[in-house]
């Protein structure tokens, strides 16, 4: 499998494929061409080949991609089937929506845990994750892997956060603080979201129809 030189766009088509892919999957279509898979996500068909060319060889041309195979090559590519390990920080509105509504198994993540510094909620539990104090955050993390955290706290405390949790070995965030987190290390991954990008794209879009 070919990994060299992936630009940032192309990995960030990966999960759009798959969504699409699964979503075909639930409505019982086995085959189909990369035209028609275009014609789905309104993507050019040679967009889709030429993607999918980084990561090897995928389908036969006149014959299409068997839907299901494909599903399952690019969820081993976005490492759906390693079985993460996460935990998330601030449990506060977002933070208990996240754990409550969003389907981290879907994904390839299992949530151990959460923390937060509010008494009312430390030692409680949501949808099955237990809430610990953050005074039991380090040790936690020493006695468990933990592939991702999910950062959902104050802004002020972000990356002092980070920072803390990058030094106890963690090497990947899922970022909803709305500041940018860095690292000087390129073993540490950040995925920053920023919730109002999303809705100013949205403006432009309607201001410029």
């Amino acid at each position: 499998m070919k990994k060299e030189n992936i630009s940032d766009a192309v990995i960030r088509r990966l999960p759009r494929y798959y969504r699409q892919l699964t979503d075909l999957c639930n409505r019982g279509v086995v085959r189909i061409s990369s035209h028609s898979l275009g014609q789905e996500m309104n993507i050019t068909a040679s967009q889709i080949r030429q993607d999918f060319s980084c990561f090897g060889e995928f389908g036969q041309q006149g014959y299409g991609y068997n839907v299901e195979e494909l599903r399952a090559e690019i969820g081993h590519i976005l490492g759906v089937d390693n079985n993460h390990h996460l935990v998330m920080i601030g449990v506060g509105n977002l933070g208990h929506a996240l754990l409550q509504n969003f389907p981290f198994s879907h994904t390839g993540f299992t949530v151990d845990a959460a923390f937060d510094v509010s008494p009312a909620v430390i030692g409680t539990s949501v949808n099955g994750v237990p809430i610990y104090s953050m005074s039991d955050l380090d040790s936690f993390i020493r006695e468990h892997s933990v592939d991702v955290v999910v950062l959902t706290i104050p802004q002020s405390v972000a990356q002092d956060t980070a920072n803390r949790l990058i030094d106890l070995g963690v090497r990947g965030f899922w970022n909803f603080t709305n500041v940018e987190l860095s690292s000087p290390s390129p073993d540490v991954k950040f995925e920053n979201i920023h919730f109002a990008d999303s809705l100013l794209t949205l403006s432009y879009r309607i201001a410029n129809r």
